[in-house]
């Protein structure tokens, strides 16, 4: 397998190439021992599996671990747990299936109720009881004082036992990463799933309550006459559709601005950058992938600069791995999700790349469930990731997936690594037809790797070819070489 960097807003491998990558997350969040007291890590991963993946075209996991589960008690790490996580990176070190690692979190930690995941309960310093969850999840994040003060207590990376919490979770990165060792498969970090602000998030929610409010009742782009007929007659689609408009949409969730970026700045930042250091202290392989905040993940800017180190150098290979899910997610009309409001998302996540100059690989999108015909949005994206050139590990992998309608859409025609530097790559589904338009590289010699999820009825390369059998589906090989290149594939 390939050693990456990043070469401006592209991800490279050791031959020059421009890669791009088509995934799922893998994450294990629980933390509970087993009869002999011992927690271990669970996947559904198996060497089969992986086989059915790739030839449905996906070449990357995230693959997602916990603190609970690494250090369940302050200086004491489980190698049990992380025998467990070696064991599916030499699985798909054997089935050529790029890992990239996430230290996943949700609502701070599992405390001793179990609703979230992430930190150890040691790490939780905070006196106040969880409360049980009601609705959804994330309820948690906007009510409950004790996910909001640890998490403010994390962020000021408060002591414990004479050491910081943020010290304590670096010291956990770094022996994480030595103990994996140096699987070719790995291609670098995601060291914070989704990160809270903590009690500023509890009141940039208050805001956004507010901001719906007064948008509502006042933004002139908002019937307010179908808006009370929707409310009487409890359509919620219909109701949810007065904010399918992008200008009433931004105008409601900007009300938290001004909370997440002091938050991305002021607190975010300077723990990307202390975990970016402990990473580097540990290796110099290997991409950082950033997130973005957790209220990012609808539409507000994010604000979090590049990573600098104290000589001025920026870090060389960091990844901009956004999130994004629409109003509905989680919810039964989560397959409903609108195309236009995850627009202004990811449109939000643009500019983001634009101003940090550096690749994205879009880390958690989707959220659909099982039995849906149509899934609108995700084709939506689908097509928006493949215009921005833009990699993708899908939120998640669950029990059939691989023969489920929502693969049918993610595994398509897709160049996996490109002799040169990408122009365009589009898949026509109407036409059923794939083209992708390249500079090539006269200093790369390797050829140009290209999906096909079935048999070509014919190709039209400016370059030679070849065609070779994986599965049910194909691999195009264009031999490498300089000047300009297109192929056509008609299906």
């Amino acid at each position: 397998m390939n050693t990456l960097a990043v070469d401006g807003r592209r991800i490279i491998d050791n031959f020059g190439r421009e890669r791009i990558f088509n995934g799922l997350n893998f994450v294990y969040k629980g933390c509970e021992p087993d009869e002999d007291g011992v927690i271990r890590y669970k996947s559904d991963i198996t060497d089969e599996l992986l086989k059915k993946l790739t030839a449905k075209g996906i070449n990357i996991i995230r693959l997602g671990m916990t603190w609970a589960g690494i250090e369940p008690n302050p200086c004491e790490y489980n190698n049990a747990y992380l025998d467990g996580v070696k064991e599916i990176l030499a699985l798909c070190e054997k089935n050529n299936m790029y890992v990239f690692l996430d230290w996943h979190q949700d609502l701070y930690s599992p405390f001793d109720t179990h609703y979230g995941d992430g930190a150890p309960l040691w790490a939780c310093t905070d006196a106040h009881k969880v409360k049980k969850i009601r609705l959804i999840w994330a309820e948690g994040y906007f009510f409950n004082k004790g996910v909001q003060h640890s998490f403010d207590k994390f962020w000021d990376n408060e002591p414990y036992r004479g050491r910081g919490l943020q010290d304590r979770f670096c010291d956990m990165l770094k022996y994480t990463i030595s103990y994996l060792g140096d699987y070719e498969c790995v291609i670098g970090y995601d060291v914070f799933n989704e990160p809270y602000p903590g009690s500023s998030g509890g009141k940039t929610f208050r805001r956004i309550v507010g901001g719906v409010i007064k948008t509502l009742l006042f933004h002139e782009r908002v019937d307010r006459k179908k808006l009370v007929s929707d409310a009487l007659s409890r359509d919620v689609m219909a109701m949810l559709s007065c904010v399918d408009d992008e200008k009433v949409y931004k105008n409601i969730i900007n009300e938290g601005n001004k909370y997440i970026y002091k938050f991305d700045t002021e607190k975010f930042y300077p723990f990307m950058k202390r975990c970016s250091i402990a990473i580097r202290q540990v290796t110099k392989k290997g991409l950082i992938f950033m997130e973005n905040c957790y209220y990012s993940n609808t539409g507000i800017p994010c604000s979090t600069p590049r990573v600098t180190y104290e000589d001025g150098t920026k870090e060389a290979d960091l990844v901009f791995s956004p999130h994004g899910y629409d109003l509905t997610v989680d919810t039964p009309l989560t397959n409903e999700a609108s195309p236009y409001r995850i627009d202004h998302i990811f449109n939000e996540h643009e500019r983001t790349q634009a101003r940090l100059d550096c690749p994205v690989l879009v880390g958690e999108w989707g959220g659909m469930v099982p039995g849906g015909e149509r899934y609108p949005a995700l084709q939506h994206l689908v097509d928006k990731f493949d215009r921005n050139r833009w990699s993708q590990t899908y939120w998640h992998y669950f029990g059939g997936f691989e023969d489920s309608k929502i693969m049918d859409i993610i595994s398509r025609p897709l160049p996996q690594a490109v002799a040169g530097t990408i122009k365009k790559y589009e898949h026509d589904k109407k036409a059923n037809t794939f083209v992708l338009s390249y500079t090539g590289s006269s200093t790369i010699k390797s050829p140009t790797v290209i999906y096909l999820p079935q048999k070509p009825q014919a190709v039209y390369s400016t370059k030679k070819y070849t065609l070779k059998e994986i599965g049910n589906a194909y691999l195009l090989q264009v031999s490498a070489g300089k000047g300009e290149c297109v192929v056509k594939v008609e299906f």
